[in-house]
Parts: C-alpha cells; structure tokens; sequence
C-alpha cells in the first residue's frame, strides 16, 4: 500500500475526513471564483455585474450567510457520513468562503472591499485555509480502526505536542503576528521564535501586559519591521486579493 492509499484508508475513509475534505475544496475553489469575478467586474470586463435592488447593494455575504446556516443546521441533522452530510459539506464550505471574503466589511461595518483595510479579508480566508487543510491532511491522533497500539500511543503523543504548538500560535496571534502565527502552523519554530519575541504595539497582548516604556519599545521595533517586510507582505496580499483603491 503506498503513502497516498494508506492515507486516502485511514485518515480520510477511517478518519471520517470524507466532508471535511469535500468542504475544503468548495472553500478554496469558491474563494478563487469570487476573487475573479469580483475583479472582472471591478476592471469592467466579462458578463459579471454588481446586483442591487432598490439603489441597496447584495454583497456576496448574505448570500454565503444563508448557505452557511442551511449547511450547518444539515450537517447537525444529517445521518452520519450520508449524501446530505457531503451535500452541508459543499454548503458550508462554499458559505463560509462568501462570509470570509467579506470578513473585513462586517468587522468594520465599512464597505472597505477594495481598500487596505479590506485586505484583512485575504489575511482571514488564508488563515481558515491552512487551518481547514491542516485538519484534513494532517493526522488522526485518535480514534482510528486499523492501527497498531504502538502507533496510536504515538499519535497521542503528537496530539499533546499539536496541542502545544495551538497554544504557542494562540499566543503569538494574541501578540498581532498573524503571518507569523500562520507560517507557524506548518514550520513550528517559527511559532517558538515569535512567541518570546516583542508583541505588536497595538496587539491584545501588548494593551494587557505592557507598560508605557515596553509600548515605545514594540512601536520602535514594529516600525524598523515594516520598513523591511511591509512591501512584501502588500505585494502578497495584493496578488491574492488585488490592489486596492488608492486613498484619494
């Protein structure tokens, strides 16, 4: 049995992985359509317009709010691993994308899209990305039929440590690292590094635990980091969600 077949049996069939991996690939791929579409109709080219009725515009989250309540509420009520659990599966998936791509306008009540604000929305659907294809490429600690006993006792083991590692990216999103934390996700000393390291100035953790001289501190060196990284960290966001509108 090679690698793929032997995860494909146990992680996805034995894991029961079979929705959340379906989910995944709505997420991403409703993601990648809306992007598109939304900046086809921004340029002005393609059949794609903006809806709006009575001089309100439909923004693609109310939409991706409904789906994401039908498919939750399918989901608690469907028959374990049942079509209609794959069916809440594309729901949510593609409900949540719509939601998340949108996330910076609800948080701000801003109809901040296509501004620098915005790009907090490309930042959160790339967080629930890793997160999402984390749990399901990543392995069943627990709970799954065919193993040997030395091998779950060793999968309870790296369940204590991914447990562990939660914490330590907890942390340092607490400390307004978010990249950080989500390179940390996949390569754990980041995540170790940044977790001793000075938070951001206008990060929860800083507004709880520093003092007057430690927030100067954090400003000067968030300051000297953004000189260096900030251009590559927009180029990034700004390939994934688009440029955005220059501030007049």
């Amino acid at each position: 049995m090679t690698w793929l077949e032997k995860w494909w049996h146990y992680e996805v069939v034995d894991g029961y992985k079979g929705p959340l991996l379906v989910g995944f690939v709505v997420f991403v791929v409703t993601f990648l359509a809306t992007r598109t579409i939304t900046r086809m109709i921004r340029a002005g080219k393609g059949p794609f317009h903006n809806i709006s009725s009575g001089g309100v515009h439909m923004h693609h989250s109310t939409p991706g709010v409904i789906l994401l309540i039908v498919g939750g509420f399918s989901g608690v009520g469907a028959p374990p691993l049942s079509g209609w659990t794959y069916a809440a599966a594309v729901l949510v998936g593609a409900g949540s994308s719509l939601v998340l791509d949108e996330f910076a306008m609800i948080f701000r009540l801003q109809d901040v899209y296509w501004s620098q604000e915005g790009q907090l929305s490309v930042n959160m659907v790339t967080l629930a990305a890793a997160c999402i294809g984390f749990a399901v490429f990543g392995l069943s600690p627990v709970g799954v039929a065919g193993l040997e006993g030395a091998e779950v006792a060793v999968r309870g083991g790296l369940a204590g440590g991914l447990l562990l590692q939660f914490v330590l990216i907890t942390i340092t999103a607490l400390k307004g690292k978010y990249p950080t934390a989500l390179l940390g996700m996949f390569i754990p000393p980041i995540a170790w590094v940044a977790v001793i390291r000075i938070a951001r100035p206008t990060s929860p953790w800083a507004r709880w635990r520093y003092s007057a001289k430690e927030l100067e501190r954090a400003r000067r060196r968030a300051d000297a980091f953004d000189r260096r990284w900030a251009p590559v960290r927009r180029h990034w966001d700004d390939l994934i969600g688009g440029t955005p509108t220059a501030a007049s």
